[in-house]
């Protein structure tokens, strides 16, 4: 794979980081902070921000679309995604509608990532039940799939309101949103993206990158049997940049222990041990360090699974303060992505041969 088709991008739940002051600061903070972090990233030559869909108190984002309709203003170049919007606690209508408006405002830059999200709180939130989890999502999915040819839809199913050919607007100038499909690990979701022709977006949050290889395989022998062509794979992973890998493990560690530990008491998992996390930085996908340990693992990553794009979920350490995320995401864009490429043309991926 030619090294200056691949597409960079960073990824960002609104988490909450820290003043200067080593206080959290509020949501609204966050947003705005998220904002110009985006700004940022297009400045300095990133190819995508992508948002995430939370609702918890440690995350700011609730509605990717509207944080990037403020950022399509606000900046050129780069394209705007959802990542991910939670569809099966959603409406496929009004998530079309939502992110046709993105892309109006910013000329054609929008993109969805649809996907069943990593919590759960938007169920009950939005009145649905979790018995229905593989339903909804299965059905809005469909129902999304028929939408994105802006021509009047007839569907039927069980957790919406039918529709009688009906015509949604605002229509898209180039007649198509983008549309991805966020999998965790799943072979049913990985062939269920192809049969809709979306792109694959592998969520490798953790152990070595190379474990997701058969997804990708599975994709493309999924296009082969339909007869389709397979757009390029992405993957996003955690990560953060400073000016050594000791600066970089110092900042982003005591953050990152405390989301995971968080997240780990809801999910019955253990606190994390120093050297668990020595180790994923080493060897698995956190991408921590400094310009040169970055690069290097992301290269590896690209070729290994053989990728088109890769995201860098850059504020998954929460409370790093924002000063340190602002400095992460322009040392990911003025001089990780230029080493990667450089890594990679030196040794470059046809596809197909990274397995």
């Amino acid at each position: 794979m030619d090294a200056d088709r691949i597409e960079f991008g960073i990824d960002s739940f609104g988490d909450r980081p820290r003043d200067d002051r080593g206080e959290v600061v509020s949501h609204a903070q966050a947003i705005r902070a998220t904002v110009a972090e985006a700004v940022l990233a297009d400045q300095v030559g990133i190819d995508v921000v992508a948002l995430g869909e939370h609702h918890r108190p440690e995350y700011a984002i609730s509605t990717p679309e509207t944080v990037l309709a403020g950022i399509a203003t606000a900046t050129e170049r780069i394209r705007l995604a959802s990542g991910v919007t939670v569809l099966s606690s959603d409406d496929p209508v009004r998530v079309f509608q939502r992110f046709a408006t993105v892309d109006a405002l910013s000329n054609g830059r929008a993109e969805v990532i649809l996907g069943r999200g990593s919590f759960t709180e938007s169920f009950p939130l939005f009145g649905y039940d979790l018995k229905d989890y593989e339903v909804l999502f299965e059905e809005k999915i469909d129902l999304f799939h028929r939408l994105l040819d802006e021509t009047p839809v007839t569907w039927q199913g069980t957790t919406r309101a039918a529709l009688h050919d009906a015509d949604v607007y605002p229509k898209t100038e180039s007649g198509r949103l983008s549309t991805w499909v966020g999998v965790g690990g799943t072979p049913q979701s990985v062939l269920r993206t192809a049969q809709y022709g979306f792109r694959l977006m592998l969520a490798v949050i953790g152990g070595a990158p190379d474990r997701f290889a058969p997804y990708v395989d599975l994709y493309r022998r999924a296009h082969q049997q339909l007869g389709t062509t397979p757009e390029p794979v992405g993957v996003h992973s955690p990560g953060f940049v400073a000016a050594t890998d000791e600066e970089a493990r110092e900042l982003f560690y005591p953050g990152y222990r405390e989301t995971r530990d968080r997240i780990g008491a809801l999910r019955g998992w253990p606190p994390l041990q120093q050297r668990e996390f020595d180790a994923e930085v080493a060897h698995g996908s956190l991408y921590v360090g400094s310009v040169e340990t970055v690069a290097a693992k992301i290269a590896h990553a690209i070729r290994v699974l053989d990728v088109g794009r890769f995201d860098m979920i850059y504020s998954a350490a929460g409370t790093v303060s924002a000063s340190a995320r602002l400095r992460s995401v322009e040392l990911y864009g003025t001089q990780v992505i230029p080493r990667v490429r450089e890594l990679l043309a030196e040794q470059p991926v046809a596809v197909g041969e990274a397995r």
